[in-house]
């Protein structure tokens, strides 16, 4: 398994999502005051022997872009001494790597609001020198924020030591009470913003993070765009509308998907709405993919691929598939077009990439570009291209 999940040649690209955004930050709920929830919260991320890391994708989506939290540091003894940034993406965004909580503290004037477990194991659960960690931040008055399977609240050691403390300890994954949750109804059909679900054919490889970029740059054309989060990580960085599908009953994971993405359509009235993806469709240990196509209904799909990853993440015994098998699954599987592809180029060199790209595009015959190491305008040319009345300032669904 390759140890980046991006390599180091995507510097430039990323540095605009490395550095933390007080003006922008939301706060979260938490058990600070509330003179305290007025100001961006503070954060310390906890990924020790995983920053840059597969398993690490939700310490390396939060140091990337947040409008949340702002980031003071990076706990992972094997960087201690280096700047996030450059171990991520080869671009400084003064966010330093530390050894322990310890030193974390000491570099701060005060005790960070939070702190964030930027971890997500196969196994989803809390290890033993994890929580000695999480007990530690508790005791020192930090909130918990955490995107395991394993509900911290629900531990009784955490939660009483957390109720001793005054904090909090959120679990970004627990889902709403079933009482709560509603069904497919359909209602997704009428939303009038165009619905573009970023897939891939892998779990851990980009689309989150494709999607961001691309909800970016869009509204930096005008394009008014929502991008509705699907997982942990996405949450933890402040998406106003999403859900961890995941943590939901599959009986509810289409309806509760349809119910945000009407949300945001309703509330924010964009031009797209970008949903991220989960997993792949073709991947045999996630059924999130399809409960995505089914409860977002997207008029357009991009899939992202890495071409130098050799198998499935945490499967070595399983093969990456062709691209081109997914493109067809996808569409055969959904009323839908991939209009698109964009890759995670880990493992590759920049000379690669053009390769791949140029070899890939003719294969599937649509645009593909690296959302990290290429300009951001080759992204939003793929939508536009598909949608020409985004060009003009109005949805096709207004056309």
């Amino acid at each position: 398994m390759n140890p980046h999940p991006f390599s180091r040649q995507s510097a430039r690209k990323n540095d605009a999502f490395g550095r933390q955004s007080a003006k922008n930050a939301r706060p979260a709920t938490g058990a600070k005051t509330k003179a305290a929830q007025q100001k961006p919260l503070s954060a310390v991320v906890y990924c020790e022997a995983n920053f840059a890391k597969i398993d690490g994708k939700t310490a390396n989506g939060i140091v990337r872009h947040s409008q949340m939290y702002r980031i003071c540091s990076v706990i992972d003894g094997a960087w201690a001494g280096l700047d996030s940034g450059v171990v991520l993406d080869d671009a400084v965004n003064n966010i330093p790597i530390v050894a322990d909580l310890e030193t974390a503290l000491k570099n701060e004037s005060s005790v960070p609001d939070t702190l964030i477990y930027g971890m997500a194991p196969a196994s989803g659960r809390l290890s033993a020198v994890d929580r000695k960690v999480v007990l530690d931040a508790i005791s020192r008055g930090m909130n918990i924020v955490s995107g395991l399977h394993e509900y911290l609240g629900d531990d009784p050691e955490i939660a009483d030591a957390a109720s001793a403390a005054n904090v909090s300890v959120r679990d970004i994954r627990k889902p709403r009470p079933t009482k709560d949750m509603r069904l497919f109804d359909g209602s997704v059909g009428k939303t009038k913003a165009i619905r573009i679900a970023v897939l891939g054919t892998d779990c851990a490889i980009g689309k989150r993070t494709t999607a961001t970029i691309l909800a970016k740059a869009l509204n930096e054309l005008g394009v008014r765009t929502v991008l509705v989060g699907t997982g942990q990580t996405g949450l933890m960085q402040g998406a106003r509308y999403g859900v961890a599908l995941d943590a939901v009953p599959p009986q509810f994971c289409c309806g509760e998907l349809e119910r945000v993405v009407v949300a945001a359509s309703e509330q924010e009235q964009p031009d797209v709405i970008l949903i991220e993806g989960q997993g792949a469709l073709s991947h045999p240990a996630f059924c999130t993919s399809a409960f995505i196509l089914r409860g977002c209904q997207p008029d357009a799909v991009i899939v992202q691929h890495a071409p130098n990853r050799p198998h499935r993440c945490d499967f070595p015994a399983m093969a990456m598939p062709d691209p081109l098998d997914e493109v067809k699954l996808i569409e055969a599987f959904a009323k839908t077009k991939v209009i698109g592809l964009t890759i995670n180029h880990e493992g590759m060199m920049d000379g690669e990439i053009d390769t791949a790209t140029q070899y890939l595009s003719r294969a599937l015959d649509v645009p593909v570009t690296d959302a990290l190491a290429r300009p951001e305008g080759r992204l939003t040319d793929m939508v536009l291209a598909a949608f020409p009345a985004l060009r003009l300032g109005t949805t096709v669904a207004a056309a």
